[in-house]
């Protein structure tokens, strides 16, 4: 099993559009019990919470229902757990590194590292912002690179 987990800051806009895109990705792969899914952010603003209404709207315009999910804050913990941390931007990866435990710093790495063609490094916060299509876009293009590192790392 890989797990996989997606990490912004409130852990109710970009991680959790993360976590659904990218589970309906590798479910469609056919992938589903090969590989793990979650997200969390580095605050604990919206504990509980689901995720905003606008990243809910852009989803299920795509077919994807991420009304359950529920924010989680992340843990040093999840280090151990997860193969995968994947953070939205840089001051999320600063966070998770910060509690990162050692030995497992080859677990955290920017999510757009995998959407080289996108020529960034940072999914921006549509929050504040931009636009949630836009981001569901850049998301969905690193999670489509994301599935590809993962079938050449482990499913090989």
């Amino acid at each position: 099993m890989v797990r996989v987990l997606f990490v912004c800051l409130g852990n109710i806009c970009r991680s959790p559009t993360a976590e659904g895109a990218f589970r309906a990705l590798v479910e469609a792969q056919g992938l589903g019990n090969s590989i793990e899914i979650d997200s969390a952010g580095t605050a604990a603003y919206h504990v509980g919470e689901p995720p905003d209404s606008r990243a809910q709207g852009e989803a299920r315009r795509r077919g994807i229902d991420i009304s359950g999910l529920r924010a989680r804050r992340a843990h040093a913990r999840d280090f151990e757990t997860f193969d995968y941390v994947l953070a939205m931007d840089g001051e999320n990866h600063r966070n998770l590194a910060a509690i990162c435990p050692t030995g497992r710093e080859d677990r955290l790495s920017l999510f757009l590292e995998f959407a080289p063609s996108l020529n960034r490094t940072e999914v921006p916060d549509p929050y504040y912002e931009g636009s949630f299509g836009t981001v569901y876009e850049m998301i969905e293009t690193a999670a489509h690179g994301l599935l590809d590192d993962i079938r050449a790392r482990h499913l090989a």
